[in-house]
């Protein structure tokens, strides 16, 4: 969703520094955006070394939270044909699953911010794993919820976690450059796309219409 569906990764990157600037941290923005796409159990002791189970890392990220929800949510909106984009993938059969670091409260305002949630997409999220991306846990918990093989599915992600995590679980990955990462960020995505309007104006002929493939986003 973050970067992939939604214009959402710059803020939640100043949402971490702004946090860590509170807990009397010095972050660099750079080395923050950098790490986002990761969930918050992998982004905050690789920046800060403190555990989010730790006391101070569960105050840090809960800070996250409210910062990202009160000052930056209101402002985000979905790239462009985002929505017309899922309807056509709802339209062509294709079961989805919205594969996530975010936590379930983070997913839902920002689906309901974009105008996304009626949609009624199933999702698995940051609380439905043990590990976030890189690691693949979400990603066999998407493949679950689907009822599809790994073999089967491809996965639509914006950075080099998504790639990792997604080959990790045996699922080919579709690319997209909307969420800051260059083409060459993605590899080994068989297809890299601006976003969602890009893939849906080439749909026809993209990877996610080859045979009887299926997708878990």
């Amino acid at each position: 969703v973050d970067g992939t569906l939604i214009d959402s990764n710059d803020a939640h990157a100043r949402a971490w520094v702004d946090a860590l600037e509170e807990a009397g941290f010095e972050p660099h923005y750079v080395s923050i955006r950098k790490r986002i796409g990761m969930g918050g159990d992998q982004l905050l002791p690789n920046v800060t070394g403190i555990d989010i189970e730790e006391e101070e890392g569960k105050a840090i990220s809960k800070r996250r939270g409210e910062i990202f929800r009160e000052k930056y949510l209101p402002e985000l909106k979905a790239f462009p044909q985002t929505r017309e984009f899922l309807l056509r993938l709802k339209e062509e059969g294709h079961p989805m699953v919205i594969a996530t670091s975010a936590s379930k409260k983070d997913l839902q305002a920002l689906l309901e911010q974009a105008g996304l949630a009626d949609l009624d997409i199933p999702s698995t999220t940051a609380d439905d794993a043990d590990a976030s991306k890189p690691e693949p846990d979400i990603i066999f918990a998407a493949l679950k919820k689907a009822g599809v093989k790994a073999a089967d599915a491809i996965m639509l992600g914006d950075t080099p976690y998504d790639v990792t995590a997604a080959q990790k679980a045996g699922v080919a990955t579709i690319g997209f450059t909307c969420g800051g990462w260059m083409k060459d960020d993605l590899k080994p995505a068989i297809a890299v796309y601006e976003g969602p309007m890009d893939l849906l104006m080439n749909l026809e002929e993209s990877p996610l219409m080859a045979g009887n493939k299926r997708k878990a986003s």
